[in-house]
Protein backbone atom coordinates (compact mmCIF):
# COMPACT_ATOMS: atom_id res chain seq x y z
CA UNK A 1 0.00 0.00 0.00
CA UNK A 2 1.42 3.41 -1.06
CA UNK A 3 0.23 6.71 -0.09
CA UNK A 4 -2.36 7.01 1.93
CA UNK A 5 -4.50 10.76 2.10
CA UNK A 6 -6.77 11.86 4.13
CA UNK A 7 -8.67 15.02 3.20
CA UNK A 8 -12.64 15.96 2.80
CA UNK A 9 -12.66 14.45 -0.57
CA UNK A 10 -13.00 16.32 -4.03
CA UNK A 11 -10.76 19.12 -4.24
CA UNK A 12 -11.03 20.16 -1.14
CA UNK A 13 -8.53 19.46 1.02
CA UNK A 14 -9.40 21.04 4.46
CA UNK A 15 -12.67 22.67 5.60
CA UNK A 16 -13.02 26.53 4.59
CA UNK A 17 -13.83 27.60 8.51
CA UNK A 18 -11.29 25.28 9.83
CA UNK A 19 -8.34 27.40 7.54
CA UNK A 20 -9.72 30.22 9.01
CA UNK A 21 -9.47 29.43 12.71
CA UNK A 22 -5.65 28.44 11.17
CA UNK A 23 -5.60 31.72 9.99
CA UNK A 24 -6.53 33.19 13.19
CA UNK A 25 -4.36 31.65 15.30
CA UNK A 26 -1.07 32.00 13.23
CA UNK A 27 -2.01 35.61 13.29
CA UNK A 28 -2.06 35.34 17.37
CA UNK A 29 1.21 34.00 17.00
CA UNK A 30 2.01 36.61 14.67
CA UNK A 31 1.44 39.43 17.45
CA UNK A 32 2.99 37.76 19.56
CA UNK A 33 5.73 37.93 17.76
CA UNK A 34 5.60 41.46 17.22
CA UNK A 35 5.22 41.92 20.91
CA UNK A 36 8.19 39.84 21.45
CA UNK A 37 10.41 42.07 19.03
CA UNK A 38 9.40 45.33 20.17
CA UNK A 39 10.26 44.16 23.84
CA UNK A 40 13.83 43.01 22.65
CA UNK A 41 14.40 46.32 20.86
CA UNK A 42 13.15 48.21 24.01
CA UNK A 43 15.75 46.34 26.49
CA UNK A 44 18.69 46.61 23.62
CA UNK A 45 17.85 50.99 23.54
CA UNK A 46 17.92 50.26 27.67
CA UNK A 47 20.94 48.36 27.41
CA UNK A 48 23.07 50.62 25.20
CA UNK A 49 21.62 54.04 26.73
CA UNK A 50 22.92 52.83 30.18
CA UNK A 51 26.96 53.51 30.24
CA UNK A 52 29.10 50.38 30.96
CA UNK A 53 25.46 48.48 30.67
CA UNK A 54 26.45 47.14 27.94
CA UNK A 55 29.87 45.34 28.30
CA UNK A 56 27.94 42.58 30.46
CA UNK A 57 25.26 42.00 27.72
CA UNK A 58 25.44 40.61 24.14
CA UNK A 59 24.21 43.40 22.64
CA UNK A 60 25.01 42.01 19.01
CA UNK A 61 22.98 38.49 19.55
CA UNK A 62 20.22 40.51 21.35
CA UNK A 63 19.67 42.60 18.25
CA UNK A 64 19.85 39.49 16.36
CA UNK A 65 16.94 37.96 17.91
CA UNK A 66 15.11 41.24 17.59
CA UNK A 67 15.83 40.78 14.18
CA UNK A 68 14.75 36.94 13.75
CA UNK A 69 11.25 37.73 15.69
CA UNK A 70 10.57 40.62 12.98
CA UNK A 71 11.03 38.03 10.60
CA UNK A 72 8.80 35.39 12.30
CA UNK A 73 6.17 38.33 12.52
CA UNK A 74 6.73 39.40 9.07
CA UNK A 75 6.49 35.23 8.05
CA UNK A 76 3.25 34.50 10.14
CA UNK A 77 1.47 37.43 9.07
CA UNK A 78 2.06 36.09 5.31
CA UNK A 79 0.98 32.88 6.28
CA UNK A 80 -1.79 33.89 7.95
CA UNK A 81 -3.01 35.92 5.01
CA UNK A 82 -2.40 32.62 2.36
CA UNK A 83 -4.55 30.70 4.50
CA UNK A 84 -7.19 32.66 4.80
CA UNK A 85 -7.04 33.36 0.45
CA UNK A 86 -7.09 29.61 0.17
CA UNK A 87 -10.19 29.08 2.84
CA UNK A 88 -11.85 31.97 0.42
CA UNK A 89 -10.47 29.55 -2.69
CA UNK A 90 -11.87 26.23 -1.04
CA UNK A 91 -15.18 28.31 -0.15
CA UNK A 92 -15.63 29.91 -3.47
CA UNK A 93 -15.06 25.57 -5.19
CA UNK A 94 -17.85 24.90 -3.08
CA UNK A 95 -20.12 27.60 -3.87
CA UNK A 96 -20.20 26.89 -7.60
CA UNK A 97 -20.38 23.41 -7.47
CA UNK A 98 -23.36 23.36 -4.80
CA UNK A 99 -25.11 25.86 -7.02
CA UNK A 100 -24.59 24.31 -10.30
CA UNK A 101 -26.06 20.71 -8.40
CA UNK A 102 -28.85 23.03 -7.36
CA UNK A 103 -29.55 24.69 -10.43
CA UNK A 104 -32.35 21.86 -11.44
CA UNK A 105 -33.77 21.35 -8.15
CA UNK A 106 -33.66 24.69 -6.67
CA UNK A 107 -33.21 27.47 -8.76
CA UNK A 108 -33.12 30.50 -6.72
CA UNK A 109 -31.38 28.79 -4.21
CA UNK A 110 -28.45 28.60 -6.58
CA UNK A 111 -28.45 31.87 -7.78
CA UNK A 112 -28.26 32.72 -4.05
CA UNK A 113 -24.97 30.58 -4.05
CA UNK A 114 -23.97 32.03 -7.49
CA UNK A 115 -24.00 35.74 -6.06
CA UNK A 116 -22.38 34.48 -3.04
CA UNK A 117 -19.05 33.06 -5.05
CA UNK A 118 -19.41 36.04 -6.91
CA UNK A 119 -18.87 38.71 -4.33
CA UNK A 120 -15.91 36.34 -2.98
CA UNK A 121 -14.40 36.30 -5.89
CA UNK A 122 -14.33 40.36 -6.32
CA UNK A 123 -12.48 40.50 -2.65
CA UNK A 124 -9.34 39.06 -4.57
CA UNK A 125 -8.93 38.18 -8.25
CA UNK A 126 -6.16 35.52 -6.90
CA UNK A 127 -9.63 33.70 -5.20
CA UNK A 128 -11.32 32.47 -9.14
CA UNK A 129 -7.45 31.75 -10.50
CA UNK A 130 -6.61 29.02 -7.39
CA UNK A 131 -10.14 27.71 -7.50
CA UNK A 132 -9.52 27.08 -11.37
CA UNK A 133 -5.83 25.98 -10.79
CA UNK A 134 -7.54 23.29 -7.73
CA UNK A 135 -10.08 22.66 -10.07
CA UNK A 136 -7.76 21.55 -12.74
CA UNK A 137 -5.38 19.75 -10.25
CA UNK A 138 -8.48 17.43 -9.07
CA UNK A 139 -9.71 16.68 -12.52
CA UNK A 140 -6.09 15.68 -13.58
CA UNK A 141 -5.43 13.32 -10.73
CA UNK A 142 -8.72 12.06 -9.17
CA UNK A 143 -8.33 8.87 -11.61
CA UNK A 144 -4.71 8.16 -10.75
CA UNK A 145 -3.85 4.70 -10.38
CA UNK A 146 -7.51 3.51 -12.09
CA UNK A 147 -5.23 2.74 -15.50
CA UNK A 148 -1.58 1.76 -16.86
CA UNK A 149 -1.76 -1.92 -15.36
CA UNK A 150 1.66 -3.31 -16.99
CA UNK A 151 0.46 -7.01 -17.11
CA UNK A 152 -2.88 -6.12 -19.56
CA UNK A 153 -2.42 -2.95 -20.56
CA UNK A 154 -5.08 -2.53 -23.19
CA UNK A 155 -7.53 -4.46 -21.78
CA UNK A 156 -7.34 -2.96 -18.02
CA UNK A 157 -7.32 0.42 -19.24
CA UNK A 158 -10.14 0.07 -21.45
CA UNK A 159 -12.35 -1.94 -19.11
CA UNK A 160 -11.31 0.34 -15.79
CA UNK A 161 -11.52 4.00 -17.76
CA UNK A 162 -14.89 2.71 -19.03
CA UNK A 163 -16.11 2.68 -15.45
CA UNK A 164 -14.94 6.14 -14.44
CA UNK A 165 -15.99 8.05 -17.71
CA UNK A 166 -19.63 6.07 -16.99
CA UNK A 167 -19.68 7.81 -13.34
CA UNK A 168 -18.44 11.18 -14.83
CA UNK A 169 -20.82 11.51 -18.11
CA UNK A 170 -23.58 9.65 -16.69
CA UNK A 171 -24.08 11.22 -13.73
CA UNK A 172 -25.38 8.44 -11.04
CA UNK A 173 -22.03 8.78 -9.53
CA UNK A 174 -23.03 11.61 -7.45
CA UNK A 175 -26.17 11.52 -5.74
CA UNK A 176 -27.80 14.73 -5.61
CA UNK A 177 -29.76 17.20 -3.11
CA UNK A 178 -33.47 15.87 -3.01
CA UNK A 179 -32.96 12.75 -5.42
CA UNK A 180 -34.68 9.94 -3.92
CA UNK A 181 -35.37 6.34 -5.19
CA UNK A 182 -38.01 6.08 -7.62
CA UNK A 183 -40.67 2.67 -8.42
CA UNK A 184 -40.68 -0.35 -5.48
CA UNK A 185 -38.59 -2.96 -4.51
CA UNK A 186 -38.66 -6.28 -5.89
CA UNK A 187 -40.65 -8.25 -2.83
CA UNK A 188 -38.02 -9.46 0.05
CA UNK A 189 -38.66 -11.29 3.26
CA UNK A 190 -36.08 -10.50 6.17
CA UNK A 191 -35.52 -12.90 8.90
CA UNK A 192 -33.34 -13.10 12.14
CA UNK A 193 -30.52 -16.08 11.77
CA UNK A 194 -28.56 -14.92 15.10
CA UNK A 195 -28.34 -12.94 18.34
CA UNK A 196 -25.38 -12.01 20.15
CA UNK A 197 -23.88 -9.56 22.61
CA UNK A 198 -20.89 -7.98 21.84
CA UNK A 199 -18.42 -6.93 24.90
CA UNK A 200 -17.92 -3.64 23.46
CA UNK A 201 -18.36 -1.32 20.23
CA UNK A 202 -15.59 -1.46 17.48
CA UNK A 203 -12.11 0.55 18.33
CA UNK A 204 -11.46 1.83 14.67
CA UNK A 205 -12.08 1.74 11.18
CA UNK A 206 -10.77 -1.95 10.94
CA UNK A 207 -12.59 -3.28 13.66
CA UNK A 208 -15.86 -1.75 12.10
CA UNK A 209 -15.69 -3.29 8.55
CA UNK A 210 -14.44 -6.61 10.37
CA UNK A 211 -17.98 -6.31 12.41
CA UNK A 212 -19.88 -7.48 8.73
CA UNK A 213 -22.51 -10.44 9.27
CA UNK A 214 -20.76 -13.62 10.04
CA UNK A 215 -23.58 -16.18 9.77
CA UNK A 216 -23.86 -17.91 6.36
CA UNK A 217 -26.55 -15.93 4.40
CA UNK A 218 -26.96 -13.02 6.67
CA UNK A 219 -26.25 -9.92 4.64
CA UNK A 220 -27.23 -7.30 7.39
CA UNK A 221 -26.13 -6.97 10.80
CA UNK A 222 -27.71 -4.57 13.33
CA UNK A 223 -26.61 -3.67 16.99
CA UNK A 224 -28.41 -1.74 19.36
CA UNK A 225 -26.89 0.63 21.81
CA UNK A 226 -28.74 1.03 25.19
CA UNK A 227 -27.65 3.96 27.23
CA UNK A 228 -28.22 4.88 31.39
CA UNK A 229 -30.26 7.56 30.14
CA UNK A 230 -32.67 5.88 28.33
CA UNK A 231 -31.55 6.06 24.63
CA UNK A 232 -30.62 4.17 22.08
CA UNK A 233 -28.80 3.85 18.93
CA UNK A 234 -28.33 1.25 15.88
CA UNK A 235 -25.20 0.18 14.19
CA UNK A 236 -26.01 -1.14 10.90
CA UNK A 237 -23.26 -3.57 9.23
CA UNK A 238 -24.60 -4.34 5.49
CA UNK A 239 -22.49 -6.39 3.23
CA UNK A 240 -21.53 -5.69 -0.33
CA UNK A 241 -22.45 -7.68 -3.59
CA UNK A 242 -22.95 -11.05 -2.95
CA UNK A 243 -24.48 -12.84 -6.46
CA UNK A 244 -23.00 -11.99 -9.94
CA UNK A 245 -26.59 -13.36 -11.15
CA UNK A 246 -29.43 -11.15 -11.50
CA UNK A 247 -33.13 -11.16 -10.35
CA UNK A 248 -32.51 -14.49 -8.07
CA UNK A 249 -33.29 -14.67 -4.22
CA UNK A 250 -30.47 -12.79 -3.20
CA UNK A 251 -31.00 -9.31 -2.80
CA UNK A 252 -27.77 -8.36 -3.32
CA UNK A 253 -27.15 -9.07 -6.79
CA UNK A 254 -26.63 -7.39 -10.02
CA UNK A 255 -29.89 -6.64 -10.36
CA UNK A 256 -29.84 -4.32 -6.89
CA UNK A 257 -26.71 -3.07 -8.04
CA UNK A 258 -27.52 -1.38 -11.65
CA UNK A 259 -31.09 -0.61 -9.86
CA UNK A 260 -29.43 1.27 -7.18
CA UNK A 261 -26.75 3.06 -9.60
CA UNK A 262 -29.95 4.45 -11.75
CA UNK A 263 -31.94 5.70 -8.94
CA UNK A 264 -34.01 3.23 -8.49
CA UNK A 265 -35.44 1.15 -5.44
CA UNK A 266 -33.75 -2.25 -4.73
CA UNK A 267 -34.88 -5.15 -2.56
CA UNK A 268 -31.18 -4.72 -0.90
CA UNK A 269 -32.30 -1.49 0.37
CA UNK A 270 -35.76 -2.57 1.03
CA UNK A 271 -34.55 -5.53 3.09
CA UNK A 272 -32.22 -3.01 4.98
CA UNK A 273 -34.96 -0.91 5.72
CA UNK A 274 -36.63 -4.35 7.47
CA UNK A 275 -34.31 -5.30 8.93
CA UNK A 276 -34.08 -1.86 10.48
CA UNK A 277 -37.09 -2.01 12.16
CA UNK A 278 -37.11 -5.26 13.04
CA UNK A 279 -34.51 -4.35 15.43
CA UNK A 280 -36.59 -1.98 16.84
CA UNK A 281 -35.29 1.24 14.92
CA UNK A 282 -38.21 3.72 14.71
CA UNK A 283 -38.79 6.64 12.35
CA UNK A 284 -36.11 9.83 13.86
CA UNK A 285 -34.28 7.31 15.59
CA UNK A 286 -30.25 7.67 14.84
CA UNK A 287 -29.01 4.68 12.92
CA UNK A 288 -24.74 4.78 11.32
CA UNK A 289 -24.24 2.85 8.75
CA UNK A 290 -21.02 0.76 7.64
CA UNK A 291 -21.43 -0.37 4.08
CA UNK A 292 -19.32 -1.91 1.35
CA UNK A 293 -19.42 -2.06 -2.38
CA UNK A 294 -23.25 -2.28 -3.43
CA UNK A 295 -24.63 -1.35 0.45
CA UNK A 296 -22.53 1.95 0.18
CA UNK A 297 -25.12 2.87 -2.29
CA UNK A 298 -28.42 1.91 0.48
CA UNK A 299 -26.09 3.84 3.25
CA UNK A 300 -26.65 6.95 0.89
CA UNK A 301 -30.20 6.79 0.56
CA UNK A 302 -30.71 5.60 3.90
CA UNK A 303 -28.71 9.29 5.13
CA UNK A 304 -30.65 11.56 2.60
CA UNK A 305 -34.17 9.94 1.96
CA UNK A 306 -35.10 7.46 4.76
CA UNK A 307 -36.93 7.73 7.67
CA UNK A 308 -33.57 7.68 9.79
CA UNK A 309 -30.92 9.49 11.03
CA UNK A 310 -28.03 8.70 10.17
CA UNK A 311 -25.18 11.05 11.69
CA UNK A 312 -22.09 8.76 10.51
CA UNK A 313 -21.30 6.45 7.43
CA UNK A 314 -18.40 4.55 6.74
CA UNK A 315 -18.56 3.30 3.23
CA UNK A 316 -15.41 1.34 1.38
CA UNK A 317 -15.10 1.22 -2.31
CA UNK A 318 -18.85 2.93 -3.04
CA UNK A 319 -20.03 3.09 -6.32
CA UNK A 320 -21.50 6.65 -5.72
CA UNK A 321 -20.84 9.59 -3.33
CA UNK A 322 -24.09 11.30 -1.27
CA UNK A 323 -24.61 14.96 -0.76
CA UNK A 324 -24.89 15.05 2.92
CA UNK A 325 -25.81 18.04 5.22
CA UNK A 326 -23.30 19.73 6.96
CA UNK A 327 -24.34 17.59 10.41
CA UNK A 328 -23.98 14.55 8.68
CA UNK A 329 -20.16 13.18 9.09
CA UNK A 330 -18.65 10.34 6.44
CA UNK A 331 -15.91 8.47 6.03
CA UNK A 332 -15.05 7.45 2.49
CA UNK A 333 -12.41 4.64 1.68
CA UNK A 334 -11.38 4.38 -1.62
CA UNK A 335 -8.91 2.95 -3.58
CA UNK A 336 -7.99 4.49 -6.61
CA UNK A 337 -7.45 0.92 -8.20
CA UNK A 338 -10.84 -0.13 -7.46
CA UNK A 339 -12.87 -0.27 -10.75
CA UNK A 340 -16.12 -0.22 -8.63
CA UNK A 341 -15.15 3.24 -6.55
CA UNK A 342 -14.62 4.50 -10.13
CA UNK A 343 -18.13 4.67 -10.96
CA UNK A 344 -18.39 7.61 -8.76
CA UNK A 345 -16.75 9.56 -11.27
CA UNK A 346 -14.43 10.99 -8.32
CA UNK A 347 -17.09 11.96 -6.73
CA UNK A 348 -17.41 16.22 -6.39
CA UNK A 349 -15.17 19.15 -6.33
CA UNK A 350 -16.78 19.96 -2.92
CA UNK A 351 -17.17 16.81 -0.88
CA UNK A 352 -19.88 16.29 1.12
CA UNK A 353 -20.83 16.05 4.79
CA UNK A 354 -19.45 17.46 7.75
CA UNK A 355 -16.24 19.22 8.66
CA UNK A 356 -14.83 15.82 10.61
CA UNK A 357 -15.75 14.19 7.12
CA UNK A 358 -12.77 13.10 5.25
CA UNK A 359 -12.07 10.75 2.30
CA UNK A 360 -8.92 8.06 2.80
CA UNK A 361 -7.50 7.44 -0.32
CA UNK A 362 -4.61 4.84 -1.73
CA UNK A 363 -3.95 2.25 -4.19
CA UNK A 364 -5.69 -0.76 -2.69
CA UNK A 365 -3.14 -3.43 -4.67
CA UNK A 366 0.16 -1.56 -5.68
CA UNK A 367 1.68 -3.85 -7.65
CA UNK A 368 0.17 -5.28 -11.65
CA UNK A 369 -1.07 -8.26 -11.50
CA UNK A 370 -3.86 -9.98 -13.21
CA UNK A 371 -5.65 -10.03 -9.90
CA UNK A 372 -6.34 -6.11 -10.41
CA UNK A 373 -8.99 -7.93 -13.36
CA UNK A 374 -10.41 -9.79 -10.65
CA UNK A 375 -11.19 -6.87 -8.62
CA UNK A 376 -8.83 -7.39 -5.73
CA UNK A 377 -8.89 -3.63 -5.17
CA UNK A 378 -12.42 -3.81 -4.38
CA UNK A 379 -12.61 -6.60 -2.12
CA UNK A 380 -13.51 -5.81 2.16
CA UNK A 381 -10.00 -7.34 3.14
CA UNK A 382 -7.89 -4.78 0.72
CA UNK A 383 -9.92 -2.35 2.53
CA UNK A 384 -9.92 -3.57 5.78
CA UNK A 385 -5.94 -3.65 5.26
CA UNK A 386 -6.49 0.18 4.53
CA UNK A 387 -8.44 0.84 7.63
CA UNK A 388 -5.43 -0.83 9.79
CA UNK A 389 -3.18 1.82 8.25
CA UNK A 390 -5.80 4.99 8.94
CA UNK A 391 -5.99 3.55 12.27
CA UNK A 392 -2.67 3.87 13.07
CA UNK A 393 -2.07 7.06 11.67
CA UNK A 394 -1.65 10.37 14.75
CA UNK A 395 -4.22 12.77 12.25
CA UNK A 396 -6.61 14.79 13.99
CA UNK A 397 -9.38 13.93 11.54
CA UNK A 398 -8.91 10.18 12.95
CA UNK A 399 -8.51 10.74 16.15
CA UNK A 400 -12.36 12.94 16.01
CA UNK A 401 -13.49 9.37 14.43
CA UNK A 402 -12.07 7.30 17.22
CA UNK A 403 -14.78 9.51 19.68
CA UNK A 404 -17.94 7.79 17.71
CA UNK A 405 -16.36 4.84 19.01
CA UNK A 406 -15.90 6.01 22.61
CA UNK A 407 -19.51 7.59 22.89
CA UNK A 408 -20.80 3.95 21.60
CA UNK A 409 -18.76 2.03 23.74
CA UNK A 410 -20.69 3.94 27.02
CA UNK A 411 -23.76 2.07 25.89
CA UNK A 412 -25.02 -0.31 28.83
CA UNK A 413 -25.97 -3.08 26.64
CA UNK A 414 -25.13 -3.90 23.09
CA UNK A 415 -27.58 -6.45 21.70
CA UNK A 416 -26.81 -7.64 17.84
CA UNK A 417 -28.57 -9.28 15.29
CA UNK A 418 -27.60 -10.57 12.06
CA UNK A 419 -30.52 -11.30 9.62
CA UNK A 420 -31.05 -13.38 5.91
CA UNK A 421 -33.01 -11.78 3.23
CA UNK A 422 -34.32 -13.22 0.00
CA UNK A 423 -36.49 -12.05 -2.76
CA UNK A 424 -40.05 -13.96 -2.71
CA UNK A 425 -42.43 -14.61 -5.60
Amino acid sequence: MTGLTIDHGGAISVDPDVLRDVARRIDAVASRCDDAHSAIMRAHRIIVDTPGFSAHVDTVGLWSSGEHMARLHSQCQESAESTLLMADAYEYVELRAEAEMLMQTDPTAAQRLMRRADRLAATDERVSEMADDLLAHWRATRFEGLTGNAVTPALYDQVFGTAALVGVLSGFGKVLPGETLRGRADPVSVAPVKTSSPAAAPTGLAGALGRMPVTAGAQVAVEKYSFADGSTRFVAYLEGTQSAGAGGKEPWDMRSNAQLYTGQTSSSYQATLDALRAAGAKPGDEVDVIAHSQSAMVAAHLSMESEFDVQMQITAGSPVEPTLDDDQTIIQLRHSDDMVSGLAGGGSPEGTGSPDSVTLRTEGTPSDTLGDLTLDAHQLDTYIDTAKTADDLSDSRIDAMHEFWRELDTAEVIERTEYHAERVG
